[in-house]
């Protein structure tokens, strides 16, 4: 009979330790296509902050290395709304590999996306939460009470961003379309809502706040 308000789960935030870790146990994983494709598949997440359903849903020609660009078509955007996402080039460096390790090792794919299964087909939302739910596992980063997802990348990312801006002084303000835009969202509002505080993120943000009361730059 009344509203209730929906309270948003914590989410779990990667360290850069997890991050690599995560990284090295799907490189390792069996048969050699499933490890290059879960280890460049979870290294793209965790450097771009896309969607789960974007990153497999690319298709080679998505991922232009020369650019160093990623079109994020219509198709498999959220709400349809198509983007860029440019890459840092030790990321391009990495897709490069992959995309070469890939084709040597499935010269004739079964699908035309750009991160293939251990067979040579197009990855799924499920096969990537069940291999990720085996690495978190694995690595004991999964508990009872904690669920790391690979959304929990996205999010990652972006509280990431937030932290990095707010130590360097930068006016987070001005920035926040950028990052919104970036990560794909419909309006600032949204990057906003999404950037769950963190301890270190508050840390930061308190120092900014104790220099602006001090008379110094906000």
């Amino acid at each position: 009979m009344f509203a209730v308000r929906r309270e948003r789960p914590i989410p779990y935030l990667w360290s850069d330790a997890d991050i690599r870790r995560l990284l090295a146990a799907a490189g390792a994983l069996t048969p050699p296509l499933k490890a290059a494709s879960y280890q460049a598949l979870f290294g793209l997440l965790a450097v771009s902050g896309m969607r789960v359903g974007e990153a497999a849903g690319l298709g080679r020609d998505d991922i232009d290395l020369d650019a160093g660009v990623i079109t994020v078509r219509e198709q498999i955007a959220k709400l349809e709304r198509a983007r860029l996402v440019p890459l840092h080039p030790t990321t391009v460096e990495a897709l490069g590999r992959y995309a070469s390790e890939r084709d040597r090792l499935c010269p004739t794919p079964r699908s035309s996306r750009y991160f293939l299964s251990s067979v040579g087909s197009a990855l799924t939302r499920s096969e990537i939460a069940k291999t990720l739910r085996k690495l978190t596992t694995t690595l004991e980063l999964r508990t009872d009470t904690v669920h790391p997802v690979a959304h929990q990348l996205r999010h990652t990312f972006a509280v990431s961003t937030l932290i990095g801006w707010q130590r360097s002084g930068v006016p987070i303000n001005e920035r926040i379309v950028l990052l919104s835009t970036y990560l794909g969202h419909v309006s600032p509002a949204e990057t906003y809502w999404y950037l769950t505080a963190t301890p270190e993120l508050m840390d930061s943000a308190a120092q900014r706040l104790q220099r602006h009361l001090a008379g110094g730059r906000s």
